[in-house]
């Protein structure tokens, strides 16, 4: 008899408005969409090559593997990931929030504030390395680098790229993240370490909702953007999550930045048009609605994508002061990685660095 605690969101109503948000794009049926497949093949197995020439990093978990979806696959993919990671939340809080007599309208609010995320979500997203939470009843169906095909051909018809170089350069991010979480022995079970801190501080207590009002109050009168580091997600947390939001987004800025910069070298001989593509999604990233914007801050999503930028920054810095070999003494181990606030100021890392080094 399964004994597990009743689900905190109904991830089948997310599911089913995930698919119907993300609508069906242009090139979603078009004859440019066959040679997806075997690029990405082609491609991946390619970056993964170029990217441990650059960095050294080797994946211990073998080749990596690429899989073209559409959105709808993508939205599944992610819904699956997701009902993974929440499993101690679920664990924690489920049976108590499902006493309840709003449990079932809880439940669909949840899934269909989901399932609106996640649709929006699968129309602008290119790539992604699924990595979240590992089980040996789906582990075919984990460990992927996912390309959302239709929307990659809506950029390369929009802005005229050259396909073979533009998917190239995908992969070279994606498989960077890879190789970043399965060739550092450790990163793994740090990254989901650090995921189950925060998600075991949630506490479902109403007076989190006053202290949050306390601080959006405080923020305004700082006239400081509240939602900046995270959104809501920050907000709500407990002064313990906070400690542990700012180690994720000093982590997670490293690692896209690093992405980023590895992106950048190790297709250099290979992708002449590398500079465009990035200004133009970087363009992309900030030529959105005020409603939509709102809503990044909101869910925490610019916070993300400003992740890119200050990562990038950092390694400049770092390696302004001592090259590649300073940047790499941040992956000897997690005590070595900076803080969301070092991340910012990245000579208060090399102080600390130096200092460890000294003793």
């Amino acid at each position: 008899m399964d004994e597990r605690a009743p689900e905190v969101v109904d991830w089948a109503l997310a599911e089913r408005i995930a698919v119907r948000v993300s609508g069906r794009s242009t090139f979603a049926g078009s004859y440019h969409a066959d040679s997806l497949v075997p690029d990405f093949e082609e491609l991946t197995a390619e970056a993964e090559q170029l990217v441990t020439a650059e960095t050294g990093l080797v994946s211990q978990a073998g080749p990596a593997r690429a899989r073209v979806t559409d959105r709808a696959g993508w939205v599944r993919a992610n819904v699956a990931s997701f009902q993974r990671l929440l499993r101690p939340l679920t664990d924690k809080v489920g049976a108590r929030m499902a006493a309840g007599p709003l449990a079932p309208l809880t439940r669909r609010a949840a899934g269909a504030e989901v399932g609106l995320l996640l649709g929006w979500m699968s129309t602008r997203v290119l790539g992604q390395y699924d990595l979240l939470v590992l089980d040996d009843d789906t582990a075919a169906e984990q460990d992927l680098v996912y390309f959302v095909g239709p929307n990659v051909l809506d950029l390369e018809k929009r802005f005229s790229f050259p396909p073979r170089e533009f998917r190239l350069w995908l992969a070279l991010h994606e498989v960077t993240h890879r190789a970043q979480f399965t060739g550092i022995p450790w990163m793994h079970d740090h990254y989901l370490s650090l995921v189950e801190r925060a998600l075991d501080g949630i506490d479902p207590d109403p007076m989190r909702i006053v202290h949050a009002a306390r601080r959006l109050a405080t923020s305004a009168r700082d006239r400081r953007n509240p939602l900046a580091d995270g959104g809501v997600a920050a907000l709500l947390a407990t002064p313990e999550q906070a400690v542990v939001l700012q180690q994720m987004g000093g982590l997670m800025s490293l690692l896209e930045g690093h992405g980023d910069v590895t992106m950048d070298r190790a297709g250099a001989d290979r992708i002449p048009s590398a500079d465009r593509f990035s200004r133009s999604l970087r363009a992309r990233r900030r030529n959105v609605s005020p409603p939509m914007k709102l809503l990044q801050q909101l869910i925490g999503l610019e916070a993300k994508m400003n992740q890119y930028e200050q990562g990038e920054q950092f390694i400049a810095a770092v390696e302004g002061v001592g090259g590649p070999a300073l940047l790499n003494t941040a992956f000897e181990s997690p005590m070595m990685l900076p803080t969301l606030a070092e991340i910012r100021e990245p000579d208060a890392w090399i102080r600390r660095v130096a200092s460890r080094s000294a003793v």
